[in-house]
């Protein structure tokens, strides 16, 4: 495994930290209670009784009543660099992806152009170090300009740094396109990372197929059209030896289609979005295009089968599938709007409110799958275990906060959740030993 600090990210010098007080949860590690965090030289160095620390010369921190948690990790998120840098770039998004609590991003390569050759990652990785606030990978194009036809120069993109190859955005149609990718795969490494979505049923469609688009009179997407071609590249997998990762799985059939993948030894992870988790397609009877992303809002039923997907193991991580965009794309018909919401502000805060306060799961578990990601990639799982690198997320539980009301680190608003009325909130994050966000009010003194 890798450091995450190994990514491309803006490097710089400053002082230690000691977090007094702090209430450590680590599922990991098997840490659960109060201790003083103290950081030194990028590392956490130890976890001793509250007030016991000496902290020196470090900056000292009064997290009394905060949770330290290891910091996230989102391994599905669209940065729009190089193109579409009025939406997003490496600056905002990263600067969001820290505000979120989040450690280390992985950058989808649906850009314009597609990152697809062994030049455009290197200048991405350059431009990462001079921009970014948390480390940042990059994915590859599994197929030239994302066309589903000719494979990419896999093995010059990974020696470029890539994590690995993914048409996101695209679906593979063609089997015989991705047996070649698995067979190539096998012998560059990185990971496949599959958008599941079979075009010849899903053409047309704008919202989840069901009670709700018959409704409001909306073309819909056939949860099959996700989970038949699961199943159809679980088996490619199966018989190339080979490793696939599923983004953003959002439908009960396709739960169920994993979890027969692993239990026949396929060596096959997914993910699963803040808004699947939370959202079903009732929301789109708003006709409110912030509710319009791919995969689409599905079921109630299919939500609940997220969750225990989650709760299970079936499914390995949390992703944001965060995907910003211009008002203008936004405010439109539902049917003319782009697909995609912004995710990596409100992860953490919206879990929370909606699925750990309930007690539909627990916070340990919501931790494990938030900085799960990062294993999957091949990097170190965060762990706030002393002589690992620091990575580390200070929350405060009880604080309640409006999404959007004081503005997005992201540059884009298209946010599901504006409006809501979250429970807990993130007040810093350190990122590979380096303070990469405080909260304003946190960092001025003043209670959040």
């Amino acid at each position: 495994m890798s450091a995450i600090s190994e990514l491309s990210w803006r490097r710089k010098d400053g002082p230690g930290l000691a977090l007094r007080g702090a209430q450590v949860i680590d599922p990991r590690a098997g840490i659960k209670g109060a201790h003083d965090v103290v950081i030194r030289e990028g590392e956490v160095v130890e976890l001793s009784a509250p007030g016991s620390a000496e902290p020196g010369e470090l900056e000292t921190v009064d997290a009394e009543g905060l949770l330290a948690l290891p910091a996230f990790f989102d391994p599905h998120v669209h940065l729009r660099a190089p193109g579409h840098e009025h939406k997003e770039d490496l600056e905002t998004g990263t600067r969001a992806a820290a505000a979120g609590g989040f450690c280390g991003i992985l950058a989808m390569p649906n850009t314009d152009p597609p990152i697809d050759w062994a030049a455009a990652v290197h200048a991405l990785r350059r431009r990462s170090d001079r921009e970014a606030s948390v480390p940042v990978g990059y994915m590859a194009s599994i197929t030239r300009g994302m066309g589903g036809e000719e494979l990419t120069e896999m093995a010059e993109l990974r020696d470029a740094g890539a994590v690995g190859f993914t048409d996101d955005g695209w679906p593979l149609p063609s089997a015989r396109v991705l047996r070649r990718a698995l067979q190539y795969q096998r012998l560059v490494g990185g990971v496949i990372a599959l958008h599941e979505e079979d075009p010849e049923l899903s053409r047309g469609g704008v919202m989840h197929e069901g009670v709700v688009s018959a409704a409001v009179g909306l073309a819909g997407i056939p949860s099959v059209s996700e989970s038949t071609m699961i199943a159809r590249d679980a088996a490619l997998a199966a018989y190339e030896e080979a490793r696939i990762h599923v983004l953003h799985l959002s439908a009960r059939e396709s739960v169920a289609a994993v979890a027969r993948a692993k239990e026949e030894g396929v060596r096959i992870s997914a993910e699963v979005t803040p808004h699947h988790l939370t959202l079903n397609d009732e929301a789109v009877r708003s006709l409110d295009a912030r509710f319009k992303m791919n995969p689409p809002l599905r079921s109630e039923e299919d939500r609940l089968a997220m969750i225990e997907g989650l709760r299970s193991g079936v499914i390995d991580c949390v992703a944001t599938d965060h995907a910003p965009h211009a008002l203008e794309e936004k405010e439109v018909p539902f049917e003319e709007a782009a697909m995609g919401v912004t995710g990596l502000e409100t992860a953490f805060a919206v879990l929370h409110t909606d699925l750990v306060l309930p007690g539909v799961i627990d916070l340990e578990l919501l931790v494990e799958r938030m900085t799960a990601g990062a294993g999957l990639y091949g990097f170190d799982v965060p762990t706030l275990r002393p002589g690992n690198e620091a990575n580390v997320v200070l929350v405060d539980p009880e604080a309640e906060w409006e999404a959007g009301a004081e503005g997005w680190e992201s540059r884009s608003e298209n946010s599901c959740f504006a409006g809501r009325r979250l429970r807990g909130r993130v007040l810093m994050t350190v990122a590979a030993g380096q303070v990469a966000y405080r909260q304003r009010s946190f960092a001025m003194g003043v209670a959040a």
